[in-house]
């Protein structure tokens, strides 16, 4: 009698014929899937000139210093200067100070602007449109639309009543922040561009300018040079100056009235520019009266503590209330509830040789006289969102809008307008385009990242600092730039580290290459979040999946 053999069947998992488990779509179980997106890093957010910082960081990072420099050129025409006088807010958001320190963009921007002008590299200009723009004040906001107007291919006129361009930023930053070969190098790079400025040329009425010079459009830049003064009972034995009067005669080499015992009335980042000027001046001592208490005073802490170095007094909560011959009574202020101060009724007294208002500055708008519909109100510029005036293609931006008072403000002015007089010019509307979510902290794995401390730009000594007006903050080098620009995370953006494509469980992601990221094979993914949650940068996001 025969036994038929047993047939053993072979285990489904290695039955690998079509319409088994290989085409089963496991991506239906899920109900979220996950998405790659770009967020906005906080430092681009909050730059006043809306640089894209990111985007140049990671040029820098790589070595490729002109592609990182054009990379600023699309938005800010002036780095060498930004990197000397911005205040650079962008480092103050970001989210790279709760591991370590904040990345040193300013110094890397420094850098980038210096190794512009040491290889001389350009922008071209646009092809011509043959439109003509007027642009009134040469200062950051008129050099920053004149450069963008250029790039879009419209002829652009600066005028601009001082002997030198650069408003503000010659006349009202002394050398020792500003060098002034370097804002005259970019300046320079502008001009080349075809941009005409027409020095000691003031403008006495805007309507009249233009229709003779048969302009297409203007805008309106002057800065705020004319010093406020308090009501200060004198007997007029000591003379008492303007803080913008003082350090335009210092650029100007005016003769000095810096002398003896100086005390400069204020407590902003003007009233510190005085007392370091004054210093430098050889003035045998310099106090700072400061209405406020110290951690209210509007003067960055740099610029306080820098002044102190160099031997400055500053004498928080008091206002000067008389001065007889060189006597300076000041009345001791208290914080009230509001933190504004308030008088005490109690004195005490100084000697002074010179006294220096600064306490802030005004507009000159009498160059609007003949232009009834521009609407002022407290002597400020009003404007809509297209930062155009009441009249029809004037167009207004800087210090005489409302806004913050800084160079980087007046960059980013100088750019919206010249984008909104280029829709005017073609009949259009310029609408910026929407914004990403801002990465927050909780949105990063900051555990990927390594301790890298931040990179310190070398300072000159104090004793040589109070010598003279040589730049006080020095450069970074080569090593240690690329260094500082590795130090971003790129918030917010996939930079291919390959981590979500390692931690996959289901095999659910493709690589598209260098350059070109990556991309989910939602037919696998079981939308288990492991690519999302070990994400380090926060470029992936998990959406419900009926979205």
């Amino acid at each position: 009698m025969s036994i038929d053999p047993i047939i053993q069947s072979k285990p489904f998992a290695i039955t690998l014929d079509v319409g088994t488990s290989l085409l089963n779509k496991t991506g239906t179980w899920r109900n979220e899937r996950p998405v790659y997106l770009d967020r906005l890093p906080p430092c681009n957010h909050t730059c006043p000139a809306g640089e894209n910082i990111q985007a140049w960081l990671g040029f820098a990072e790589e070595g490729d210093y002109e592609a990182a420099w054009r990379q600023i050129m699309e938005d800010n025409p002036l780095p060498a200067t930004m990197g000397r006088v911005c205040y650079h807010t962008c480092e103050g958001a970001c989210n790279r100070a709760g591991i370590d320190e904040a990345v040193g963009i300013n110094s890397v921007e420094r850098f980038l602007g210096d190794q512009a002008l040491m290889h001389g590299w350009r922008i071209d200009a646009g092809s011509p449109t043959g439109k003509k723009v007027m642009i009134v004040g040469a200062g950051p906001a008129g050099l920053s639309a004149a450069y963008h107007l250029r790039r879009l291919g419209h002829e652009v006129t600066v005028f601009d009543a001082n002997p030198q361009a650069g408003g503000m930023i010659r006349y009202g930053i002394p050398k020792y922040r500003m060098p002034r070969e370097k804002l005259r190098a970019e300046v320079a790079r502008i001009e080349a561009m075809g941009v005409k400025i027409e020095l000691n040329t003031k403008i006495e009425d805007i309507s009249t300018t233009r229709k003779e010079g048969q302009f297409d459009a203007v805008f309106m830049c002057i800065g705020a040079q004319l010093s406020r003064s308090a009501e200060i009972e004198s007997d007029g034995k000591i003379p008492i100056h303007d803080a913008a009067v003082v350090l335009r005669d210092s650029e100007l080499d005016n003769p000095n009235q810096l002398h003896g015992h100086v005390v400069i009335y204020g407590g902003g980042n003007t009233a510190m520019d005085v007392a370091r000027t004054s210093i430098r001046m050889g003035a045998i001592s310099t106090t700072v009266v400061v209405l406020e208490a110290q951690e209210d005073m509007p003067a960055h802490s740099f610029e306080r503590d820098e002044a102190i170095e160099e031997g400055a007094t500053l004498k928080y909560l008091h206002s000067i209330k008389r001065v007889n011959g060189r006597t300076v009574t000041l009345e001791k202020m208290k914080v009230s509830e509001n933190r504004w101060p308030k008088p005490t009724g109690e004195f005490d007294s100084i000697e002074a040789d010179v006294i220096v208002q600064a306490i802030g500055q005004d507009v000159d708008t009498a160059i609007l006289q003949n232009t009834p519909a521009v609407n002022l109100k407290d002597g400020i510029t009003q404007i809509n969102e297209a930062m155009c005036t009441g009249e029809d293609g004037i167009f207004a931006g800087g210090d005489m809008v409302p806004s913050q008072r800084t160079v980087t403000s007046a960059i980013g002015h100088g750019k919206k307008a010249a984008r909104n007089i280029n829709a005017y010019l073609r009949g259009e509307e310029w609408v910026a385009p929407d914004k990403h979510e801002v990465v927050t902290p909780d949105m990063l794995n900051t555990w990927y990242y390594s301790d890298a401390p931040r990179t310190v730009r070398p300072m000159l000594d104090v004793v040589r600092r109070k010598t003279g007006f040589a730049e006080v903050v020095g450069d970074l080098d080569v090593d240690n730039a690329v260094f500082e620009a590795r130090r971003c995370m790129s918030c917010g953006n996939c930079f291919e580290c390959d981590n979500c494509y390692g931690v996959c469980p289901d095999n659910a992601i493709t690589k598209l290459g260098p350059g070109n990221r990556f991309k989910f094979k939602y037919d696998y993914c079981k939308g288990c979040s492991i690519c999302a949650t070990e994400c380090p940068c926060g470029a992936i996001k998990m959406v419900p999946e009926d979205i």
